[in-house]
């Protein structure tokens, strides 16, 4: 049995075991099995909160550094990373928005996060202006004390500067550059054994959040998911292809014609990763793109670029934030922002991985990570149609750095001789 199944069996029982404990309320029974699901849970949650921290440094520190001529900025890379910019800003401009415009989760109080709320410190003191001295200050400090406070933004901070010099020293740092594709994979494989894990941690979470909780909160989910689809949908077949069309100079029904293949792909997988392959095949084939081009956006797309996974985190973030009675001020919804943007850049392309890194989303505004129990019922149906548009929105840039990369010469050398 996959692991996919198993999580939804695990997802039906506990909300099952979780109205069998309605039943009894105030029992031995209900007392002592929401002791033990609390115990499942936070080793569940423990344990990915122990690992998130050196999976977001090794992940961006492989994947800048595998950048081999990231220090060539020449019109391809520049093009390619302002479209990346681009897509995965409007995406998490869009989700906000549509989080806002239709108050998801707002109107129902969770009451089992108001402990982790305790904690909790506004940041309605900052203004605009010193936000920006308030980020620098918080993320440029010593990386031991920000791994050791579990201070996210500042580990990927550092990962982002070790990766750019272990690129600009070339093979000076092959050493270390192999000893972190080796952590990367170590950590994965820990993360592997978690995810056994999680069809335990997910009975115990979500059967404990039916007992304790208003079953309202079941609608409100549905009704999440619903917002975070039409948007996703929204953005991958009304925005990327406005996009394709005025900078790609290509109809949007024969990108769709020469993608289907690779689309369909990313829907059942949920890995951008293994449809990776069929990406750069259907660009180079089917939309035209030449073998250099694809060779070079889509890999990096592939680690970079992923604008459903960005947009479904931010508005996951504003959801929590409403479903337990938190107002998120301007600053802190930059905060989500940049975060998402950046989890989404370190994020791994497997099933399931928006999961990992919803946890630095929550806590970069003092958000629990225990919520991650809220959106597990519906995380891995939409973390179908997300890879769809993290892959769509690869193969629409590669056809429009094309368009404006005329010559070949423009592109790395890397890349010329693969």
């Amino acid at each position: 049995m996959s692991l996919n199944t198993q999580i939804l069996i695990a997802a039906i029982f506990g909300v099952a075991f979780g109205f069998l404990l309605n039943l009894y309320p105030h029992s031995q029974f209900f007392d002592s099995s929401l002791y033990l699901l609390a115990l499942a849970s936070s080793i569940f949650i423990g344990s990915l909160k122990m690992l998130i921290v050196p999976l977001i440094f090794s992940s961006i520190v492989v994947g800048v550094s595998n950048l081999e001529a990231g220090g060539q900025f020449s019109r391809v890379w520049k093009i390619t990373f302002l479209c990346f910019i681009t897509t995965t800003t409007l995406a998490l401009g869009l989700g906000l928005l549509c989080a806002h415009l239709f108050e998801v989760g707002k109107g129902i109080d969770v009451t089992s996060f108001a402990s982790a709320m305790q904690a909790h410190q506004t940041a309605d003191s900052l203004t605009p202006a010193s936000f920006l001295t308030n980020f620098i200050q918080n993320t440029l400090i010593n990386p031991f004390k920000a791994f050791s406070e579990g201070n996210l933004l500042a580990v990927v901070v550092f990962a982002l500067l070790i990766g750019v010099a272990l690129v600009h020293g070339g093979d000076r740092y092959h050493v270390f550059r192999q000893l972190s594709q080796q952590f990367f994979e170590l950590m994965m494989t820990l993360v592997g054994w978690v995810m056994k894990l999680a069809p335990i941690g997910i009975f115990a979470l979500l059967a404990k959040l039916i007992a304790s909780e208003d079953i309202s909160v079941l609608s409100r989910l549905a009704e999440f998911a619903a917002v975070v689809t039409g948007t996703t949908l929204f953005h991958g077949l009304v925005v990327l292809p406005l996009l394709l069309w005025l900078f790609g100079r290509m109809q949007p029904l024969r990108f769709f014609r020469g993608a289907r293949i690779a689309l369909v792909t990313a829907f059942a997988t949920s890995s951008s990763s293994a449809t990776m392959p069929l990406s750069i095949e259907c660009a180079r084939k089917n939309l035209g793109v030449r073998p250099q081009t694809a060779g070079f956006v889509i890999p990096l797309g592939t680690q970079l670029n992923m604008d459903g996974t960005a947009l479904y985190e931010a508005a996951a973030a504003l959801f929590v934030a409403n479903l337990i009675g938190l107002e998120l001020n301007f600053t802190q919804q930059l905060v989500v922002c940049l975060t998402a943007m950046i989890a989404s850049l370190g994020a791994p392309g497997i099933p399931s991985a928006g999961m990992v890194t919803m946890i630095m989303v929550l806590q970069s505004v003092g958000l629990p990570a225990e919520a991650i129990a809220i959106l597990l019922p519906i995380d891995r149906l939409l973390d179908t149609v997300r890879t769809v548009v993290n892959v769509q929105g690869d193969m629409m840039i590669s056809v429009v750095v094309d368009r404006y990369a005329q010559d070949v010469e423009h592109l790395p050398d890397t890349v010329q001789k693969s």
